[in-house]
């Protein structure tokens, strides 16, 4: 499949003036490469955006997925986890959404403070907790955003779906729970994510969910993932889990030479399943 049918279209900011919930900020967004993760992040934003990735006309079969990178709450792994992401999906004809979601503020690199915070967890809480709910409300506000813009983009208002890795799969989940009528989305895919509150209950109407993690994660969230799935089982909701023995934290689009390196592929098995890849 060739990815030269993939045309960036444009920049979407989410909020007009300062995002609900938020302060005016003057610290800019940022994009470098991390040495720590070895990958391009973006750290500091503060005004959520959509980078929108448009298929040929032809190949166009009127499906979208909001695509919610991972990073901790503090970055974005915006190649593995949303642009390599979005090319794969184009080249199936998906029109593809790359959200950039609120952050906690950082220094001078997000991705070490990260590794400093991780391991003193209340540390980390203090330093992220205000944040997840904004980030949660900037991934419901997509879903609603794209929904309601579907013709401009020549997709089916109902065949908007989101996918998530890691704080971004955390965002995904909590759209998963939350959602409104004019937001709902067609499909969820949290990826090595979290459930969050074990007491909200699943919405009677609940989409299809798509799961995928490692049982080696390094963050300990593989339990997260099954707990995801089971919820969505017990409530008799369509739901998929891929558990794979090897992968750790974060493989998104990497390649290890493991089975997990085809958990994409799994994905896209699905949505072709459930329908959303048929014209």
């Amino acid at each position: 499949m060739k990815t030269s049918l993939i045309r960036i279209l444009c920049l979407v900011v989410l909020y007009p003036g300062t995002p609900p919930g938020s302060t005016p900020e003057t610290y800019p967004e940022k994009e470098y490469f991390s040495q720590p993760w070895k990958t391009e992040v973006v750290a500091n934003v503060t005004k959520p955006t959509l980078t929108i990735f448009k298929p040929s006309p032809e190949s166009r079969n009127g499906t979208a997925l909001v695509i919610c990178p991972g990073g901790g709450f503090m970055a974005l792994s915006i190649t593995s986890e949303s642009t390599d992401v979005a090319k794969y999906m184009v080249a199936r004809g998906v029109t593809a959404f790359v959200l950039k979601y609120r952050l906690a503020h950082t220094s001078e690199d997000a991705t070490q403070e990260f590794s400093a915070l991780y391991d003193d967890r209340q540390k980390f809480h203090d330093t992220v907790g205000k944040v997840i709910p904004l980030a949660i409300a900037d991934g419901l506000a997509a879903v609603t955003y794209v929904r309601q813009h579907a013709s401009e983009w020549g997709i089916s208002p109902d065949r908007v779906g989101i996918i998530g890795f890691s704080a971004g799969g955390i965002v995904t989940a909590g759209v998963a729970f939350h959602y409104s009528p004019e937001g709902r989305p067609a499909f969820v895919a949290p990826i090595y994510g979290a459930a969050g509150s074990k007491d909200v209950p699943v919405p009677a109407d609940a989409p299809p969910m798509f799961v995928a993690a490692a049982t080696d994660d390094s963050l300990g969230l593989a339990p997260q993932s099954i707990a995801l799935y089971e919820k969505w089982a017990d409530a008799k909701k369509s739901v998929e889990l891929h558990m794979y023995a090897k992968g750790g934290h974060g493989f998104g689009m990497h390649k290890q030479n493991l089975p997990s390196d085809h958990w994409i592929d799994r994905f896209a098995e699905w949505l072709e399943f459930q329908g959303w890849l048929k014209k």
